[in-house]
């Protein structure tokens, strides 16, 4: 993260020495990991999703209900071998899945990770990429075969009303060739016998 490109704010800069527009340096601040119950129904199914909800945020969502650890950066900072020790824990735990809530600004070291303990054979649910949909699609291209199933906000069409209440000027044209790339990787919805998805694109729209 020399000269951060993770998001598509590139602000470029050095997160070993500085924090970037997302409000956090290079190593993981998380706030929360547990086994979520109030997911969709297909992610969190009976023994819950494995979330991790990660600090900081490439938008400014002046309505956030994680205001506090998104905009106030209030969590954790924690190195990568424990993210490791705790993903595998809630794996442990039953979790259906691994759920990285908010992870744009670190979708790089996430890719990392996942696919090291996927190819070491320690990682064996499926991961979820649980985002505002303002990514950088070259980014995420570069992480594929790392998340399975993506779970997308579509936040806003007239950009306006993304500038005016995320600061975000370009959101829609940025989050729709986003998505397209989810699609191209994920596809069609795949659900097992019991209703949990294992791969696939689910968006939800604001409301």
């Amino acid at each position: 993260m020399e000269t951060c490109s993770n998001c598509p704010r590139n602000c470029g800069v050095n997160r070993s020495v500085r924090k970037g527009f997302c409000g956090v340096s290079e190593n993981p601040v998380i706030a929360k990991a547990y086994l979520h119950m109030w997911e969709e129904p297909c992610i969190s199914g009976s023994n819950g999703s494995g979330t991790i909800f990660f600090s900081g945020c490439n938008l400014k969502c002046v309505y956030c209900q994680n205001y506090n650890i998104s905009q106030e950066l209030n969590g954790v900072e924690i190195s990568n071998e424990r993210l490791c020790e705790i993903i595998l824990d809630l794996q442990n735990k039953g979790a259906h899945n691994i759920n990285f809530v908010n992870p744009s600004h670190y979708i790089k070291l996430l890719s990392k990770i996942t696919k090291k303990l996927k190819h070491e054979g320690k990682l064996n649910i499926p991961t979820v990429y649980n985002t505002s949909s303002y990514d950088s699609a070259k980014a995420l291209e570069k992480a594929e075969g790392a998340f399975d199933i993506y779970l997308a906000d579509l936040k806003y069409i007239d950009n306006s009303i993304a500038n005016k209440y995320s600061g975000a000027s370009d959101y829609f044209q940025v989050a729709a060739e986003a998505i397209y790339e989810m699609v191209r990787q994920a596809g069609e919805p795949r659900f097992n016998n019991k209703g949990i998805i294992e791969k696939g694109l689910i968006i939800r729209h604001l409301v």
